[in-house]
């Protein structure tokens, strides 16, 4: 009897022992996990931060537009004579383009110029009159009527040659606008008669466009207004000369905000020696808006966002740190960090997704 219960308490005892044990294996299993998840490490990648020369900048894209655009149109009646340019001329200012018959006009200032020397003749001959009856007068051998006839034919010659001088003029003039000048140093940009054409006064002839200098017309958003001030440089290029850059003053911005778009429009003035630029070009342009200094930049790939945080990791020793930054422009693949980050920090640039405060990371080489 005895025995049994000792054997029956051995056996409680063993089978309490090995419900201990099976209960002290998943927590020191468990103890184990948690201590190699404490000791994994996160693999990344870093860059140093650098302190660089920058020049702060406003990047758009803009049209090159010819400086001046005008059309020639005619000043009096007539058919077309003669035409001395074609589309892609270049002219300067006062080179003949074309001519209208002028035979007409001519026989008009012949006409106006004959009447001016009658007129002449005829003030001349009541002149001469007017100095007889004059001496006639003051000794009253002609009367007070007589001498105020001969001077009012004085007056009215006088009017005739007036306006027989100015008849003469106005026909001069007529006759020199049957030739058509160009009024700018430029190129034809569109011919619009033929020889033989039969034009009126104020009939386009000609659109010629002035490209020694070129506009460069562009927008900017309403937040980067205050960085423009006129005489900024503006260097643009465009698919016609991708591995070339050209140059600009900044020297028009417009005095309103387009409501619709909220972007303001601006102006450059750009030199264009050789014609190279056309009129119409695709432009991708910076406008400097101030002059070059020292800045701390970072890769563009170590920022994280979050709604408006912008952060980074940085790695002291093996461990991450994550740090809240204030960003500026960006230049290339590097972004100006103006608060948050020093020089030589060691920036995580591949593998911060996988980061978080004090996690201790593996630096791939």
């Amino acid at each position: 009897m005895f025995k049994n219960i000792q054997k029956s308490r051995t056996i409680k005892l063993s089978f309490f022992l090995l419900l201990i044990a099976l209960i002290a294996v998943p927590l020191v299993s468990c103890k184990k996990e948690k201590k190699v998840e404490k000791e994994t490490l996160v693999n990344v990648r870093i860059s140093p931060a650098l302190t660089k020369q920058i020049r702060p900048y406003i990047e758009t894209t803009g049209t090159l537009k010819a400086d001046e655009e005008v059309t020639v149109s005619s000043e009096v009646d007539g058919i077309i004579k003669k035409i001395k340019v074609e589309e892609g001329y270049a002219v300067s200012q006062g080179t003949l383009l074309a001519e209208i018959n002028q035979i007409d006009y001519a026989l008009e200032e012949k006409r106006a110029d004959a009447a001016l020397k009658q007129a002449q003749a005829s003030l001349a001959n009541a002149k001469s009159e007017y100095q007889r009856k004059e001496s006639l007068f003051k000794e009253e051998l002609v009367t007070k009527q007589q001498f105020d006839d001969i001077s009012t034919r004085v007056t009215l010659a006088e009017a005739d040659l007036a306006r027989a001088k100015a008849s003469l003029d106005t026909s001069r003039e007529r006759l020199s606008r049957t030739k058509i000048y160009s009024p700018l140093h430029g190129m034809v940009k569109e011919k619009k008669v033929s020889v033989g054409d039969y034009i009126r006064n104020g009939s386009p002839l000609f659109q010629l466009i002035k490209i020694d200098r070129l506009k460069l017309t562009f927008t900017v958003s309403e937040k980067e207004i205050a960085g423009l001030k006129i005489g900024q440089d503006v260097v643009f290029t465009v698919d016609s000369f991708p591995d070339k850059k050209f140059k600009g003053k900044l020297n028009l911005i417009y005095p309103n905000v387009e409501e619709r778009t909220r972007t303001l429009q601006a102006e450059a003035m750009i030199p264009n020696p050789g014609y190279v630029l056309k009129p119409g070009l695709f432009a991708r342009l910076s406008i400097y808006t101030a002059a070059t200094r020292d800045a701390v930049v970072a890769p563009l790939t170590a920022l994280m966002y979050d709604n408006s945080t912008v952060s980074i990791y940085v790695v002291d020793g093996n461990v991450a740190h994550q740090r809240i930054v204030k960003t500026g422009g960006k230049y290339g693949e590097n972004v100006e960090i103006m608060e948050g980050l020093k020089e030589k920090e060691q920036v995580v640039v591949v593998g911060q997704n996988n980061l978080s405060e004090g996690v201790k990371v593996n630096v791939a080489r």
